[in-house]
């Protein structure tokens, strides 16, 4: 049995932690914060409930995984889980409205289809199919192991050219190369851009691999859980402590003890705690932050009076009036961008609202990494987005009872084959090891939880 300390009460951390247990290790977790779950958080004001991190849940195989290894349960006799159909419904500048079923890919055809034309859904199918060459080329080495130690190419297999193009040099292939053969308008290029951006890759320059996340989603399902997210990190938690891990809340680790070149514990307030093997989460502990810090969330939370209509998308996205220029905006750190992307989501949930004659929604917004805009600009900022929703045909604004405001410096970025790829887990040091959402395979809740399974796997059992 290895005395194993875990650093940070994020998803990422519960996730280890309760594996490890599992594994008959002696786990404690220490977390600088007066709760676990990190940045699956939740916030409550008047009966209202919302979900102050991601409110979807994409790739449930992960935490499926996590709860049948841990508890030898499914998933859903831990938390409800239900599938988001429609999946979303987007609102263009130009008035096109298109609804997008939950993993239909002929449903989704035929969907484009009639938005953009005869012809669209097809091509969007086309890449699905070269998204799904780049899934079955790094799902192992880069969702599954730890991270390799050469930087794996692209493996996003590039249409072949016709006429004299052909005779041009090839170079890098990017996203925004894939979205221009998608045709059919502007329309397609900003679904496809929306994917990379809300995940906070640039649209103009992340690498054709970016494929695979419209790939996953559209395969694989988007899921809501009953209650929000945060029912999930509690659900985590929950197994740690049927499986013996002890948890120090409001204990910040304060630096990384070694004997060497081997990690050998932890340093607290309180003292020197001795551990086997330390897994970190948390930037500046043997974490790196990126070279350039990923984009942050600029979030609105609304409560709102009246019910939630009949019919009512659980997650709609208003698309920006001008993409060149929200890129620029959020890439070149040019400040909060205006009438940007802007993700809506409205579930259909009781457990968030006092009643029948209410409901909770909460807008979400890409924005440039490490903004700190004062509170009446935050406001005013939530206020010109309720603005741009309206002029897109979605007008909150008359019921809104109150909102709320909340900001995000950055967000980790996915690891992507031919585009940024997170720490290692083992990053050198013996006895210590990374997960989280700036180790390897990166950042969003399903990765996060690989990056506990491939670090428990480096462990072994007791």
């Amino acid at each position: 049995m290895a005395r194993i300390i875990v650093v940070g009460a994020g998803m990422g951390g519960l996730a280890a932690a309760s594996r490890l247990g599992t594994l008959g290790h002696r786990v404690t977790v220490l977390e600088a914060a007066g709760t676990h779950g990190g940045q699956v958080g939740a916030y409550r004001r008047d009966g209202f409930g919302f979900d102050t991190g991601p409110g979807l849940l994409a790739l449930p195989a992960v935490y499926r995984d996590l709860a049948l290894k841990t508890g030898r349960e499914p998933l859903e006799q831990l938390v409800g889980l239900r599938p988001v159909d429609p999946e979303s419904r987007h609102l263009f500048p130009d008035g096109t409205e298109l609804l997008l079923p939950n993993a239909s890919r002929g449903g989704v055809g035929q969907a484009l289809d009639a938005a953009f034309g005869a012809g669209t859904g097809a091509r969007w199918g086309e890449l699905l199919n070269r998204g799904r060459t780049v899934w079955e080329a790094t799902r192992r080495p880069l969702l599954e192991e730890p991270r390799p130690a050469a930087d794996p190419a692209d493996p996003y297999p590039v249409p072949p050219r016709r006429g004299l193009s052909r005779l041009l040099p090839r170079g890098r292939h990017t996203l925004a190369d894939a979205a221009r053969e998608l045709g059919g308008g502007p329309g397609p290029a900003a679904l496809l851009g929306e994917y990379a951006l809300r995940y906070g890759l640039d649209p103009r320059s992340a690498p054709a691999s970016a494929t695979v996340l419209p790939y996953m989603e559209q395969s694989f399902g988007v899921w809501y859980v009953d209650g929000g997210l945060r029912a999930l990190a509690d659900a985590v938690f929950e197994r740690c402590g049927k499986r013996g891990v002890e948890f120090r809340f409001d204990t910040p680790v304060r630096a990384l003890e070694q004997d060497g070149d081997r990690v050998v514990g932890v340093r607290t307030d309180q003292g020197v705690l001795a551990a086997d093997a330390v897994l970190s989460a948390v930037p500046g502990l043997g974490v790196a932050g990126p070279a350039a810090p990923a984009p942050g969330r600029f979030t609105v939370l609304l409560a709102l009076d009246g019910a939630r209509p009949a019919g009512t998308a659980h997650r709609t996205v208003v698309h920006a009036a001008d993409p060149a220029a929200e890129a620029r905006a959020v890439f070149a750190g040019r400040g909060l961008p205006d009438r940007p992307t802007v993700q809506v989501l409205r579930p259909d949930d009781p457990a968030l609202v006092p009643g029948p004659d209410a409901e909770a929604a909460v807008l979400t917004v890409t924005v440039p990494a490490g903004l700190t805009p004062a509170d009446a600009e935050r406001d005013a900022y939530a206020g010109r987005l309720l603005d741009h929703l309206a002029a897109a045909g979605l007008d909150l604004r008359p019921r809104v009872r109150w909102r709320e405001t909340r900001l995000t410096a950055s967000v980790p970025v996915p690891s992507l084959a031919g585009g940024h790829l997170a720490q290692a887990n083992r990053p050198g040091p013996a006895g210590l090891y990374l997960i989280g959402a700036h180790a390897h395979p990166g950042g969003g809740l399903a990765r996060v939880g690989m990056s506990a399974s491939i670090t428990a796997g480096l462990l072994g059992p007791a």
